[in-house]
């Protein structure tokens, strides 16, 4: 990147910005953009009452809204087009736009516009990043930082930037769809949790996926500050030339500057002890390297305050804190059975990482909208921990033709309901059933989350 970041006002006033999509993000930043006396258009093929009731809200603020349709001709002559993150690249209004030469970019690129000057983590990775998220920004509250988290964690950054006084730190998820259109990002520390398959369904190749992820760095100088998994070997291979200082956390390498001594059972922050593992409240060591990943973070974020008394307060908050919705969230236990909502794992590495979390024989809820990967890739780690394999949603029979034979494998039937009800059914006294589907939400349900509140209210009989 060259030259100064274009402030918010610089950025309307260039011409007509176009917005394509109206859900949260999209409407946010139609709002913000708005706010500074710009000129928006918003357009959306979908016609959902919710969308219409959206709509009808955002023309009283003066933006032109179109459901239905795209007006390519439009889209073609304004002066930027501001892309939504669940929009695919190849849609009619972006090609619109860059036959037209009309630069693209995220929500995200235009709140850090509106925030310049406000400290930030980016969070990217293939698993876990929702998790440190949060984690960093429930650590930041406990050591006193007006901190708040945004991104694809659920909260547009254009929301934040239009909140009436501006935070501390923002914890900032970030998604490879958001990266690729997010051309300014430069956050105070950057943090690479992981890289594995996923969203083969949208790009041509995995190297496309990790290559979007590596966007993270893109305007990384000498004096950067980025944290990464020393146990993940394509992230040290792919971070190992990005200029600043790398800051390592591992479960297992004494020599990494946060890890987990399995000899003493602690959590080690710069050599020194943090936590006991005991005291950490969250199912995993995937767990313990997503708190370590978040404490190395945090501590990197103000390098002029690590002291005694602020990792005594980051060791407090680690021990207060609750695992995010639909993340290997233990709902809790009916008639000796644990039923743990890992809603959220929509590919095989997370499926993987949940699955190596349970502790209890486990009737495994596997299944949804299939997304490129083998199903076979999950047999080494259900080896002596699932009992029984449900297969439910599109993918069923591709679940089973992949695990059977191998490990008891059933089709759950038709309905969400039936395959909970199955669930209930097979499990034992001292079993857990574990929702980690490994697929997308999409062919029963509008998001994880709709499917996760799906499975808590089903699992637990409200």
């Amino acid at each position: 990147m060259t030259g100064a970041l274009p402030t918010l006002a610089e950025t309307v006033a260039a011409g007509e910005v176009a917005v394509i999509g109206i859900g949260r993000s999209g409407a946010s930043v139609a709002r913000l953009l708005r706010s500074v006396g710009g000129q928006v258009y918003l357009s959306d093929r979908g016609t959902t009452p919710a969308m219409q009731e959206a709509a009808a809200e955002l023309r009283t603020l003066g933006i032109h809204v179109e459901l239905g349709a795209h007006d390519l001709a439009r889209i073609a002559k304004c002066a930027l087009v501001v892309v939504s993150p669940g929009v695919p690249p190849g849609v009619p209004p972006l090609a619109a736009a860059r036959t037209a030469g009309v630069p693209i970019v995220s929500e995200v690129e235009i709140g850090l516009r509106a925030l310049q000057g406000v400290p930030y983590v980016g969070v990217t990775g293939t698993n876990g990043k929702t998790t440190v998220t949060a984690l960093l920004a429930h650590l930041a509250r406990a050591l006193g930082i007006g901190a708040i988290e945004a991104g694809n964690i659920g909260t547009p950054l254009a929301e934040i930037a239009m909140a009436p006084t501006r935070p501390g730190l923002i914890a900032l998820e970030l998604s490879s769809f958001q990266l690729h259109d997010t051309p300014s990002v430069a956050p105070t520390v950057a943090v690479l949790t992981n890289l594995a398959p996923d969203h083969l369904d949208r790009y041509d190749s995995l190297d496309a996926y990790y290559r979007d992820k590596e966007l993270l760095f893109q305007n990384a100088g000498p004096d950067s500050r980025r944290v990464v998994n020393a146990d993940d070997a394509e992230v040290m291979r792919r971070t190992q030339v990005v200029p600043g200082t790398p800051r390592t956390f591992s479960l297992t390498d004494l020599r990494s500057d946060a890890v987990y001594d399995a000899r003493t059972r602690l959590l080690m922050l710069d050599g020194q002890p943090l936590l006991e593992r005991d005291l950490l409240p969250l199912l995993g060591e995937h767990n313990v390297a997503n708190a370590l990943c978040a404490a190395l973070a945090l501590w990197d974020a103000f390098p002029s305050e690590r002291t005694a008394t602020r990792r005594a307060k980051l060791a407090v908050g680690l021990q207060s804190f609750a695992a995010p919705l639909h993340r290997l969230e233990p709902l809790g236990e009916r008639n000796g059975v644990l039923w743990v909502n890992d809603s959220k794992a929509t590919n095989i590495g997370a499926a993987r990482v949940a699955i190596a979390a349970m502790e209890r024989p486990t009737v495994l809820l596997l299944g949804g909208r299939h997304k490129g990967e083998p199903y076979t890739e999950l047999l080494d780690v259900m080896r002596g921990r699932v009992t029984q394999v449900i297969a439910y949603g599109e993918s069923a029979d591709l679940v089973v033709k992949d695990l059977e034979g191998h490990v008891a494998v059933e089709r759950g039937g038709s309905s969400f309901e039936h395959v909970v009800a199955r669930a209930r059914a097979l499990a034992r006294p001292g079993d857990a059933v574990l929702l980690s589907p490994a697929c997308s939400s999409y062919d029963m349900f509008t998001n994880f989350e709709e499917r996760g509140a799906a499975f808590r209210t089903l699992a637990l009989g409200l």
